[in-house]
Formats: structure tokens, C-alpha cells, sequence
């Protein structure tokens, strides 16, 4: 059976959710390292861009990696969330870059003026990712390249499933699936692309754990009908034993379905 297709994204709970993540993000934020080396890993090794832009910023944690690989690039840092970018301009080697609190989908840059966008888990929380392409394709200029790392629906499959073994509403963030993904890639007649599969899991030493580090990250459920009742604690229970069902010697998994993208214009 095919996947469904991810619900309507609103933008700016989106913001407002990791705005208020911005003072607690980078302490649990060992996923979004772990994506970010990976994607920095698919940089070409001639690659010597001038102009930067990291899109979907965050706290700056991508633009920090770019800045020591590329000191002498042009770097913007792009987010929607303020209390983002005002953390991110906050670090001393990022006080000299471009700061922009600016749509994915509607940068304020010139067309052609990029050598290098680069953007590390944010692409999944766009409304429209077609969109976004669409606006990569007019920022890069010929033989610029394109690098991000999104999630895929697998991701916290195990945390979904406990929660639909005690009813059918909406309790874990869905994404894409990968095929609308490849389908969007293909918009643009890329000279090269490549969508890499680097899946991972993560174990937690409790149910709490993990949604502690979903909230502290800002990336608790975000979906436009998730339930607006409060969870009680008796539901709590039961999808904590449900889950516990699946505890291994390192602890609780949760997979992560990441996936990298390398695209050339």
C-alpha cells in the first residue's frame, strides 16, 4: 500500500514551535550534527564556492561546519524562526555572515548568486517542496550545487506505532514519502542528483527521553490535526508499554529515515 501523503504544513507554528526551542536546541541536538557531517561528507572536494547560503539555519550548528571548510566564503544564514536567527548571529564565528529571517520559499537573493545552498533537516517541514526546488534551481548559478538531509516517513515508526495501538489520531510528525520526493527532484533538469538513503536508529533510555528531546528540539507534533485534546496519562501508559514491548539491551529505538540530497545545476 502506498504511503500517504504528508498533511498541510502551517508555517508559522513552525516557527513559533523552534522559535521557542532556540535557547534549548543545540543540547539535544545529536541528531542534527550527525546529519549535518553526513551531508558535509557528499561536499565535492574541488568545490571552492564563493556565495553560501544556509537555508533553515537553526541555530547555525550546518554554518559552523561550512564556515571552518569555506573561511573565506560568503555566508547567509537563512531562517523563518527569529529567536533563531538572533541565537545563530549570537556566535562569534558567525557574527561577520548575512542574517536573514526569510522564507525557504521566497529568498530575498538574486538569481544566480549561489554557488552552494545548503540546508540540514528543515526541507520536511515545507508546505510545498516543489516550491522550495523551484527556488533552489533560480538561486544557484550554472554548476552550483544543492546539498540537504530530510526525513522520510519512516521516521519514529516505532514511536507511531505505539500510539496507534491506542486510537487513530495524529501523534507523530509524517513526512513525505520518498518517491513524492524524487518526484519533486525531477522538476529541474539537475545535472546531477542524487537522493542517498542514510537511515539510522537511536535508542532512548525511556518513552520521556524521547519526547523530551522531540519538544526541547522544537520538533514535537507538528501536524495541522493532531489531537487538540489533552493525552491523558492513562493513554500515556499504555503507549509507554506498548513501546516498552520493544526495548533492546541499548534502550528504546526510534529510527530516523534520513535522507541526503546531492543535486548539481
Amino acid at each position: 500500500m502506498a504511503a500517504a501523503a504528508a498533511p498541510p504544513i502551517d508555517k508559522g507554528r513552525i516557527a513559533r514551535s523552534f522559535g521557542r526551542a532556540a535557547g534549548s536546541y543545540d543540547s539535544v541536538a545529536d541528531l542534527q550534527r550527525h546529519a549535518i557531517q553526513r551531508l558535509i561528507e557528499q561536499l565535492p572536494a574541488d568545490l571552492t564556492p564563493q556565495r553560501i547560503v544556509d537555508g533553515g539555519s537553526g541555530t547555525g550548528l550546518g554554518a559552523l561546519a561550512l564556515r571552518e571548510r569555506y573561511p573565506q566564503a560568503q555566508l547567509t544564514l537563512l531562517d523563518l524562526a527569529p529567536a533563531m536567527v538572533r541565537h545563530a548571529r549570537a556566535r562569534p564565528p558567525l557574527q561577520a555572515a548575512q542574517h536573514l529571517c526569510a522564507d525557504l520559499e521566497a529568498v530575498p537573493l538574486a538569481s544566480g548568486s549561489v554557488e552552494l545552498l545548503f540546508s540540514s533537516l528543515a526541507l520536511q517541514w515545507l508546505p510545498r517542496l516543489d516550491l522550495f526546488l523551484d527556488e533552489a534551481w533560480r538561486l544557484l548559478a550554472p554548476g552550483g550545487w544543492l546539498l540537504f538531509s530530510t526525513l522520510g516517513p519512516a521516521t519514529l515508526q516505532e514511536l507511531r506505532g505505539a500510539w496507534a495501538s491506542v486510537d487513530a489520531n495524529v501523534h507523530v510528525n509524517r513526512f513525505l514519502p520518498v518517491d513524492q520526493i524524487e518526484t519533486a527532484l525531477g522538476r529541474h533538469p539537475w545535472r546531477q542528483r542524487r537522493l542517498i538513503p542514510a537511515p539510522l536508529v537511536r535508542h532512548y533510555p525511556s518513552l520521556r527521553a524521547l519526547t523530551h528531546e522531540l519538544k526541547a528540539l522544537g520538533a514535537h507534533n507538528l501536524n495541522p490535526d493532531q489531537p487538540t485534546a489533552l493525552t491523558g496519562r492513562q493513554r500515556i501508559t499504555r503507549v509507554s508499554a506498548h513501546y516498552e514491548t520493544l526495548r533492546t539491551a541499548t534502550g528504546l529505538p526510534a529510527s530516523w529515515q534520513l535522507l541526503l540530497g546531492v543535486l548539481q545545476r
